[in-house]
This record gives C-alpha cells, structure tokens and sequence, in this order.
C-alpha cells in the first residue's frame, strides 16, 4: 500500500452532457463556490485530458474531503463526478484510486500515459 503522506490533496470532475444538465452543473458550481474554499475550474463545454464529456473541475485540501465529498453526494443534482486523490502518479490517481458518485465514465488514460495528445 502506498504512504498517504505523496497526498497532495484530491480533484472532483463534475460531467454534463447537455444544456439541461450543463444548467445544473452551473448551480453546483455556484453552490460549491459559495458554501466550500475550494479552487474551481473552468467549465470547459468539450472532452479534455482524459475526460470523457464536459465538465469542471474541483481542486481541494486533503482536510476538506469529509466535507466536501459526503456533501456532494447530496447534492450532485443526479451529475456524474469523478474524485480523485493528486499524487505523483496521474495515471493511478485517475484509473486505481478514483471514486465515483453517480456511473462511472470511461477515462482516456492514454492521454495520462503520454500515448495520445489531449484535447
């Protein structure tokens, strides 16, 4: 098992797909901003990286992910998330030690290995 002390801190992706749920990734945005001391994303309306749909990011402290993350699972307005620790190793960090509320998306790890560009 690896020492937890390589953790940085962990991401959320928020996904949409469409302008209905684009909407409601907007009010989870708002609500996150204005409740959570978070660093937020851009909300980038294509795949990037590895992503699969559109989506944004949430960058946040180790200290705050029994917060965040129970609170999220509350009130993800039926979005698919994707949380991830921030180590050194990207690609594990995304395929072995990722959770996911809501169904789980298909990543492009190959854009995390090198073998591909990202978007």
């Amino acid at each position: 098992m690896p020492d937890t002390a390589i953790l940085y801190g962990y991401h959320a992706h928020v996904y949409y797909a469409d302008g209905s749920t684009r909407r409601s990734a907007e009010e989870l945005r708002r609500a996150i901003s204005a409740k959570f001391s978070v660093a937020l994303g851009h909300v980038h309306d294509r795949p990037v990286g590895p992503h699969p749909l559109p989506m944004f990011q949430i960058s946040f402290a180790v200290e705050q992910f029994a917060e965040l993350v129970p609170w999220l699972m509350f009130n993800r307005h039926g979005l698919d998330i994707l949380i991830h620790p921030v180590t050194d190793d990207d690609v594990a960090d995304h395929r072995d030690r990722a959770m996911w509320l809501g169904e789980s998306q298909p990543l492009n790890i190959a854009v995390l290995e090198g073998k591909t560009t990202p978007a």
